[in-house]
């Protein structure tokens, strides 16, 4: 490290050199902060009282498409457990909770009539192939990039607006944020 005095009009200043290094160390720092505050944007998170809604997201359908899956996680933070009851779209003429499942080799989807619980403490993921909102009778087709808008009512925790991030159309489920208990993972209903 260097200092070296400047004389100017108004008196002298004191001049400091930087070494590579902290020039290095500070571009270091700056792309780290870019990259944490970058993640904090795309996380697309929502909250319902203590239920947060992770990743909401769909895939993109093609043109007379009628029925797309939307897709996200549910954690609940609060200490007694809540239920997804329902939700709307205004791209879809009917919304419904579905789980898919395979049973003896054969794949079964149904419509969760008194919705899906999310116990306290515990994560529930909405993905392809399981637990996922169903929108029916779409009244435009789903465009990759675009953001659409939901809405999803909790039993306790009321109802919270969301948007959608539409993917590709054979898009599969975004890495899930890494869980904070791996036992409070909910697989059943």
């Amino acid at each position: 490290m260097s200092f070296f005095l400047r004389s100017t009009r108004g008196g002298a200043r004191l001049r400091r050199h930087f070494s590579v290094e902290e020039m290095l160390a500070a571009a270091a720092f700056s792309a780290c902060a870019l990259v944490f505050s970058a993640q904090a944007l795309m996380a697309s998170d929502f909250k319902a009282g203590p239920i947060e809604i992770d990743h909401p997201w769909s895939r993109a359908t093609p043109n007379g498409a009628k029925v797309a899956g939307g897709f996200l996680v549910l954690k609940n933070t609060g200490a007694t457990p809540d239920r997804l009851v329902s939700a709307t779209a205004p791209f879809a003429g009917k919304v419904e909770i579905h789980e898919m499942a395979v049973n003896n080799g054969i794949m079964t989807m149904r419509p969760l009539d008194k919705g899906l619980e999310v116990p306290a403490g515990g994560t529930v993921a909405l993905k392809p192939g399981s637990y996922h909102i169903m929108f029916t009778d779409l009244k435009q087709p789903l465009k990759e990039g675009e953001l659409v808008d939901g809405t999803l009512t909790f039993e306790k925790a009321g109802t919270v607006k969301v948007q959608f991030k539409v993917e590709g159309i054979g898009a599969g489920a975004p890495a899930p944020a890494p869980a904070a208990d791996p036992h409070a993972s909910h697989t059943g209903h």
